[in-house]
């Protein structure tokens, strides 16, 4: 930010260069620059559009397809972006179709199945989950971890994986999701698995690894980490809050 010349710099300036939120925005009389209040402004639109963005479909299964293995296609019970939004329970749920469909797919017991879902911002989903899928799947393979087939999940709630791991027979189901977007990051990529899947578990089933984009969380991180808990996870036979995540300290240690 320029400063007038009879204005002493911000002392906070520095610190922007730590964190994307805002702050030594400066003023003007008693008010926040225009600079500032457009720029807060456009980062309101782009988390409001972020909510309404969509799946890429054809271009998201084109690219998983490159992993092999199939790809399967299932949407909740909320059939337009409103339900979505105002019914939170019909995103938890699969729609009849989707429940045929897996009960159809299922070919005996894997170790995990991976669902990509909207959630609250298809834009996440769009841009992360493919880049953070090319680093975690060799891990897993190389782990000897059992793949079930990736689904694709549209107008999706966290707890929708937990249906769709239960009809594949899964022991562990990890949900890539959208998150709710913030002012200063409408893409974040949320990563959270649960074992022994089933409906009607809570969040104290669950472990999540957020914020996972290039301005957060990386990619090379994120999967890292997610190697280590899931791997944990299946040879513990848990998830959630019996689960804790050392994974960083234990890869430092080995990096020693």
């Amino acid at each position: 930010m320029s400063h007038s010349p009879d204005l002493p710099p911000d002392p906070w300036e520095g610190l922007k260069t730590f964190t994307a939120a805002r702050i030594a925005l400066g003023r003007t009389g008693t008010s926040i620059p225009l600079r500032e209040a457009l720029a807060f402004k456009l980062a309101h639109a782009q988390a409001r559009e972020a909510v309404y963005s969509v799946l890429e479909t054809d271009s998201l299964v084109a690219e998983l397809a490159a992993f092999s293995g199939p790809v399967l296609r299932v949407s909740s019970q909320a059939t337009t972006r409103p339900d979505y939004l105002q019914r939170p329970d019909l995103g938890r749920q699969l729609n009849d179709a989707a429940r045929t469909a897996l009960r159809e797919q299922a070919a005996g017991e894997c170790d995990l199945v991976i669902v990509l879902a909207d959630g609250l911002s298809a834009t996440a989903l769009n841009t992360h989950a493919v880049p953070l899928l090319r680093l975690l799947l060799p891990e897993l393979a190389a782990a000897g971890l059992r793949l079930g087939p990736l689904v694709l999940a549209e107008q999706a709630r966290v707890a929708l994986g937990d249906e769709v791991g239960q009809l594949l027979q899964a022991h562990l189901v990890l949900v890539l999701i959208g998150e709710r977007p913030g002012l200063s990051a409408p893409d974040s990529l949320g990563a959270y698995f649960t074992y022994a899947p089933r409906p009607g578990l809570t969040d104290e089933a669950r472990n999540c690894v957020s914020n996972i984009r290039p301005a957060g969380l990386p990619y090379t991180a994120a999967a890292a980490k997610l190697a280590w808990l899931l791997r944990e996870a299946v040879r513990r036979q848990l998830s959630g809050v019996g689960l804790k995540d050392q994974a960083d300290g234990l890869l430092a240690a080995g990096a020693e």
